[in-house]
């Protein structure tokens, strides 16, 4: 194996969803508020049309001729979100039927049957201490694609490289300045003073949670 070989970046950046009506799938991906990007066709053989949901670097693509896979076969797609009652509320106001906030006791993946977490029975309602990567809900286009809403707000070690932390919307900066000050609360409690250099504490605590760093105390 070369060791001396340069690191190639790879960055994931469309998915193809199979559906049978293009019209129709077009209409929902609009509804949930995803930007559309492109809406191509080549006579009456093939079409493709993208969306980018919200924040994301990653796009959907169906059409017609685009794919030979059965439509309503996709699984599992996930959707990362930093308020799950939040992204939940919005598809809801949208006209979008989703399921109810679920999460596991362990470690979590959403099995075919989206009834079951790494076979554990999945369990009514967030993370009782809302913590990152547990929090669930589920919605499916009109073909049956099937979709999952993830609450994460802080990654695991190396996920996220501190020096090019992102957010990927107004909303996601926002939930991350509230809890960087509910737990810049706490640390004012733990020194019995106010802290002036607060901005420097919000950032490293921002950072931190992204790169799933310790925060500082």
């Amino acid at each position: 194996m070369a060791t001396n070989v340069g690191r190639v970046d790879m960055k994931l950046e469309l998915i193809v969803i199979p559906v049978s009506d293009v019209d129709r799938a077009k209409e929902f991906y609009a509804r949930l508020g995803w930007r559309l990007d492109a809406d191509f066709a080549a006579g009456d053989d093939w079409r493709a049309v993208q969306f980018t949901p919200p924040g994301s670097g990653c796009s959907v693509i169906f059409g017609k001729n685009v794919t030979a896979a059965a439509p309503g076969s996709a699984r599992g797609l996930y959707l990362i979100v930093s308020d799950i009652e939040a992204a939940r509320n919005d598809l809801l106001a949208r006209g979008v039927a989703v399921g109810e906030v679920f999460h596991g006791r362990d470690r979590e993946y959403a099995g075919p049957d989206e009834s079951y977490l790494f076979g554990r029975i999945r369990v009514s309602g967030p993370d009782p201490e809302h913590r990152t990567y547990r929090s669930f809900a589920s919605f499916t286009d009109p073909d049956g694609n099937g979709w999952l809403l993830q609450e994460v707000t802080t990654r695991l070690p190396g996920r996220v490289d501190p020096s090019t932390t992102t957010f990927g919307s107004a909303s996601d900066l926002a939930s991350a300045m509230r809890r960087a000050s509910v737990a810049h609360g706490e640390h004012e409690k733990r020194i019995g003073a106010a802290d002036p250099n607060w901005p420097d504490w919000y950032a490293a605590y921002m950072v931190a949670e992204q790169s799933g760093k310790d925060l500082p105390q």
